[in-house]
């Protein structure tokens, strides 16, 4: 089993209590390592310089949206190969698929529950979590 405690995200959004909620989440239930980027032209850079396990992506920022950065990430030769997952309000199941369209790997629909988020990215990026510590705090947060 991979060591999912090692993992590192890459969070680009423009809303810094997003950032708050994301980092504590993955950081506190999945034992990740939160780097966060406040726009699509931050996150490039960050991508490029900190090449990430994952990406998430919020689609709606000012200047550069999530999709045009996905496209600048898929020409980028360091970081082409980084999954990106899109963290959206704006998710109906055409929009995903859409989405996965355009070469993201999957999306994540905004209002999200940040007791679920690691299993979401998890099943998405097909990490295994059976028998980790992120079950056990699951569990105990949602029981």
């Amino acid at each position: 089993m991979q060591n999912l405690a090692s993992k590192r995200i890459l969070f680009v959004d423009d809303e810094p209590h997003m950032h708050k909620i994301v980092k504590i989440s993955l950081e506190t239930i999945g034992g990740w390592e939160v780097m966060v980027a406040n726009s699509g032209a931050e996150g490039i850079v960050k991508a490029e310089d900190l090449k990430p396990d994952a990406i998430l992506l919020d689609v709606m920022m000012p200047e550069m949206d999530g999709i045009a950065c996905l496209k600048k990430l898929q020409l980028n030769i360091q970081a082409q190969s980084i999954p990106v997952i899109f963290l959206t309000s704006i998710l109906s199941f055409t929009e995903a698929n859409q989405f996965l369209a355009l070469g993201a790997v999957g999306a994540i629909a905004k209002p999200f529950n940040p007791v679920t988020l690691v299993s979401e990215i998890a099943k998405i990026l097909g990490w295994n979590l059976e028998n980790s510590e992120t079950q056990r705090v699951q569990k105990h947060y949602i029981s």
